[in-house]
């Protein structure tokens, strides 16, 4: 074990120690923010991205959908 890992980890418990090893499955608060905003965007996106294509479809032939 190398002396600045030992010191990282001690600078890390000192600076926040109740979230210094969250500990496998645990994430911090800001951590688990960011991830479920990144689950959040990645679904809007894929919603946009529908919207897309259903603006491509239904503008080919304005017609063939006007009765919908």
């Amino acid at each position: 074990m190398n002396g600045n890992l030992l010191y990282t980890w001690k600078r890390k418990y000192e600076s926040d120690p109740g979230n210094a090893f969250p500990g496998k499955g645990h994430m911090k608060p800001l951590e688990e923010e960011n991830r479920r905003l990144r689950r959040e965007l990645e679904r809007a996106q894929r919603e946009r991205d529908i919207l897309k294509k259903a603006v491509g479809i239904f503008s080919k032939d304005p017609k063939r959908y006007s009765d919908l």
